[in-house]
């Protein structure tokens, strides 16, 4: 099966990837620019992350229904005016630029990049869960998230699709990469930066970079994003939606 994400992109020699052997884990961090040097927690037990959240960071609860309540901090709701689009030969034609899709030079998204790659080798414990995103085994791409918190690593555990044991030891390489440091501010001085706050999206580098804001939700909305951006590259239409499932197993 062909990856939807090579489909969309081809026009891109960067983006597009051969079909060699299966990378390990450590191997495919590794070209995220992760030192490993701290313990790392791959698609840890939702106890694990409830355990952790609760004893590393502070404010955080359990409700009444079981819920895990968590502080965003500063941040309480996505950050619309700090959204960023990197500005790339392969895409700078289909993206449609305007004050909803701002532009971000290469150079710019590169410092943030490294910024929060930074950030995150200085942490003490690091979360990476490994998911899909799109059900249709044809055309679903697989996402990575990076993280210094449990509450981030819980929250996409929840928004992505869990893979089964085979499919995560047979993950390899993601297609989408989210670097998430929103604890560590972007530097405003940055070319292209007008906050602290920066949530930048590179099609060419497969990654989303968060800095300046905890808020969980920033991640499930770049991965709308990308994916509105690749499937209809794909020849699908496609749907931001959800459903309930039922007891049963049934739809609600």
């Amino acid at each position: 099966m062909v990856c939807p994400y090579s489909q969309a992109v081809q026009r891109s020699p960067r983006m597009q990837r051969s079909t060699p052997r299966i990378p390990s884990f450590e191997q495919s961090l590794n070209q995220t620019g992760l030192a490993q040097r701290q313990p790392i927690e791959r698609n840890a037990p939702l106890a694990r992350l409830y355990e952790d959240a609760l004893h590393y960071e502070p404010g955080t609860a359990i409700s009444s229904t079981g819920a895990l309540i968590a502080r965003s901090g500063a941040k309480t709701g996505r950050s619309p005016r700090d959204k960023r689009v990197a500005e790339e030969a392969s895409t700078v034609d289909d993206v449609w630029w305007g004050p909803v899709n701002k532009k971000l030079s290469e150079e710019s998204f590169a410092v943030n990049a490294q910024t929060a790659l930074d950030y995150l080798n200085t942490r003490d414990r690091l979360y990476v869960f490994d998911g899909f995103a799109g059900w249709d085994t044809r055309y679903r791409i697989k996402v990575r998230v990076v993280c210094a918190r449990a509450y981030h690593a819980l929250f996409m555990n929840n928004m992505l699709i869990r893979p089964t044991a085979d499919e995560l030891a047979d993950f390899g390489e993601p297609d989408f990469t989210i670097v998430n440091a929103g604890q560590f501010p972007a530097n405003r001085f940055t070319k292209g930066m007008t906050s602290p706050t920066s949530v930048a999206i590179s099609f060419e580098r497969r990654q989303m970079v968060i800095l300046g804001t905890e808020y969980a939700g920033e991640m499930k909305k770049g991965v709308f994003t990308v994916m509105h951006y690749l499937m209809p590259k794909a020849g699908v239409l496609s749907l931001h939606s959800s459903c309930n499932e039922g007891p049963k197993g049934d739809v609600s």
